[in-house]
């Protein structure tokens, strides 16, 4: 059957509309985030508007929150879910429950991330759920911390590690009044990315990196205990590239993919 040219050219002109539909769509979905925070000795309150916003406005990112718990004892109530990372792209944890000991609650929060969820791992806590005897967690954050010096005014050295994350990244930056945590130990997919030398210890410690923990990457610093570090440009832009690297959306120029810069540009 012969159809007509017309016809033919109307049914393709159409096909190529929907297809260039579909195509824009899908580039302008956003990044859906999860942000996990709470806990004992931090201002979580002002924290979270300060992340989710922050990186919002530098990445075509969404989040949904949960904030729960003042004590070092509280878990995290959607952690008791086994799937309680479903549907998300990346989990931000900014989180302090230090004292958090069931090895099978730790292990179910782990579970998602070596499944391959990405994690962006920030402050407090990489030395949360510190007392279980499970090596889960210290695993998935790469370096185990079980505590830190006397807040102090940091030098945070960049390393000469070529990697995108740090692009942009001072050589020294000055970070006033902060808590260097101090390395126990550090697991073998660490690659460290900054440093700084403690006022107590007189060593230095890792307190930027990157890891891989089963399919998931994980970025992670110790920095960030008050909210003026947390709202420095410098910092919302390294947790930003952290967070587009985890997912495999930053560039080698440390720049948002196309389709993930701020409003999907």
């Amino acid at each position: 059957m012969n159809l007509p040219r017309c016809f033919c050219r109307r049914v393709l002109a159409f096909l190529l509309w929907s297809a260039a539909l579909m195509s824009a769509a899908s580039a302008s979905a956003p990044l859906k985030a999860l942000l996990m925070t709470g806990g004992c000795c931090h201002d979580f309150e002002a924290q979270k508007k300060i992340l989710s916003e922050g990186i919002a406005a530098r990445a075509h990112v969404v989040f949904d929150i949960v904030h729960e718990g003042t004590e070092r004892t509280h878990r995290l109530s959607l952690y008791e879910n086994v799937d309680w990372a479903k549907g998300y792209d990346v989990v931000v944890h900014n989180e302090c429950f230090g004292f958090v000991d069931d090895p099978a609650f730790v292990e179910r929060i782990v579970a998602p991330h070596a499944a391959g969820v990405p994690a962006v791992i920030l402050h407090c806590s990489s030395h949360s759920y510190r007392n279980t005897t499970t090596d889960a967690w210290r695993q998935l954050v790469g370096i185990t911390s079980v505590r830190h010096e006397r807040r102090a005014d940091l030098l945070i050295d960049r390393l000469e590690t070529p990697h995108p994350v740090m692009k942009g990244f001072p050589p020294t930056w000055f970070n006033p009044q902060d808590e260097l945590y101090l390395n126990v130990k550090v697991w073998p997919n660490v690659v460290p990315l900054a440093r700084s030398v403690g006022v107590e210890s007189s060593q230095p410690q890792i307190v930027i990196w990157t890891n891989t923990h089963g399919k998931a990457r994980v970025f992670a610093t110790t920095l960030g205990h008050h909210n003026s570090t947390m709202s420095d440009p410098v910092y919302l832009d390294l947790v930003t590239r952290g967070l587009l690297w985890s997912v495999g959306q930053l560039d080698d120029d440390g720049k948002p993919k196309p389709g993930f810069g701020p409003g999907g540009r």
